[in-house]
């Protein structure tokens, strides 16, 4: 188990003081066995009024509404919790689930809904055929965690990892085409290629913890910045995290905060402002995610 503390600050500048409308915020995980919140605060300048929610997905959200200009947009976030975690897949998976294809079970299909769905078009298959490599030749099948471990390395080895602030995400032919892509981008392409083969796949967004930084053993790509991997329903074992920027399986590095069916769904933050679009002057996002202390034992 791992007690980390995560601070978070995201900052706007603008050229002269403008208007603000409202700003949507995913900074708070929720508690459950493999996560314990022990701490949250936020704040924000300029001051302003802040109403939480819950979304569709059960995402802690928070929503800012200002009455003053400004030149300056600051969010502080500061969370402390304690992590529980597996690095391997050593999951119960349900014998029929271990070889793909498989079938969900018909009760679980009507929640799983669109989460199995392919969501971007791929009119020559080129998603589809990415993936069928990982599928091997053989008539009876492939092993499931064999199949998941190389595609989300296969998005590892073969793409470049490019940093980008700006809001939104490539389609996946588009990673495809580029050949490279951020932490977001490989989330979404590897959720249609798995979606490919009829599994159900969900977007994650939150933080990754980096050993280094405390004296540790880690080489992670990503860390300094939000984080967004994949989640892969797994009978037996449930969603079950996958990294595909850093081509590892299950959580260990891992803070999840928001989960939902597609990238633009989960958000860090997102707002608008009035006035022209020359006054905007940039945005900074600083994010430190430390570990406190290690702990053995379980939740």
């Amino acid at each position: 188990m791992q007690r980390l503390t995560v601070d978070h600050r995201t900052t706007y500048r603008y050229a002269k003081p403008v208007s603000f409308g409202d700003h949507r915020m995913m900074f708070r995980p929720r508690d459950s066995h493999d996560l314990r919140l022990l701490d949250a605060t936020l704040s924000i300048s300029p001051e302003a009024n802040v109403r939480w929610f819950h979304d569709v997905f059960g995402n802690s959200v928070a929503v800012a509404s200002f009455g003053q200009m400004a030149d300056t947009l600051n969010f502080e976030s500061r969370i402390v919790l304690e992590r529980y975690t597996t690095d391997s897949l050593e999951y119960a998976i349900e014998e029929y689930a271990r070889m793909i294809p498989f079938s969900y079970p018909a009760r679980e299909v009507p929640d799983l809904g669109r989460t199995i769905e392919r969501h971007y078009p791929d009119p020559d298959r080129r998603v589809t055929e990415w993936t069928r490599r990982f599928l091997g030749g053989g008539a009876g099948g492939i092993d499931t965690e064999m199949f998941l471990t190389s595609v989300t390395q296969g998005i590892k080895q073969e793409f470049d990892y490019a940093e980008r602030h700006e809001e939104g995400v490539q389609t996946p032919l588009e990673t495809l085409d580029a050949g490279s892509g951020t932490c977001r981008d490989y989330a979404l392409f590897m959720m249609e290629a798995v979606r490919s083969v009829g599994l159900a796949a969900r977007f994650v967004s939150g933080y990754l913890y980096d050993p280094a930084l405390d004296g540790g053993v880690g080489d992670v790509v990503g860390a300094g910045a939000t984080h967004a991997w994949v989640q892969v329903y797994l009978p037996g074992a449930g969603w079950v995290e996958f990294d595909p920027t850093n081509g590892t399986l299950g959580g260990g590095n891992l803070v999840p905060v928001a989960v939902a069916r597609e990238p633009e769904q989960a958000m860090p933050i997102s707002g608008s402002f009035a006035g022209n679009a020359a006054d905007f002057l940039g945005m900074e996002v600083e994010v430190s995610v430390q570990a406190q202390q290690f702990l053995s034992g379980a939740a």
